[in-house]
């Protein structure tokens, strides 16, 4: 099981880091690819978790919440269709993309999502 803790653990930080690169974006030109590819990098990732979690025999509170916070995320937000919208009309309006980056953000604290990476990357 240590060998799955430190896998999901780097998964974890990997996660972590992209939602911090997310906080500190500063809405210019071209933030909005960053932004792109940093999201489908943590929904991959969220996915990965999900399916790890789920194929693993382990009832860890941490586990469980961090798998019920993960699936939620995946279910219930997209933002590529905005993304996508946003990239044909106004990838370089500043208030859009803060409007963006900071919907996104926010998304993260529903099910205190990034909370529960936080706590479970200082657990493992």
């Amino acid at each position: 099981m240590v060998n799955f803790d430190n896998y999901l653990k780097g998964l974890l930080k990997q996660i972590f880091g992209s939602y911090q690169l997310l906080t500190r974006l500063e809405d210019k030109t071209g933030d909005l690819e960053i932004i792109k590819k940093e999201l489908a990098k943590i929904k991959g990732l969220l996915q990965v978790i999900i399916n790890k979690l789920n194929s693993v025999d382990n009832n860890s509170n941490d586990y469980v919440e961090l798998l019920f916070a993960s699936d939620a995320y995946v279910k219930n937000y997209d933002f590529f269709r905005e993304i996508d919208t946003m990239s044909k009309l106004y990838s370089d309006d500043p208030h859009r993309l803060q409007n963006l980056r900071q919907t996104i953000i926010d998304s993260f604290n529903d099910e205190k999502l990034i909370e529960k990476i936080e706590s479970l990357m200082e657990k493992l």
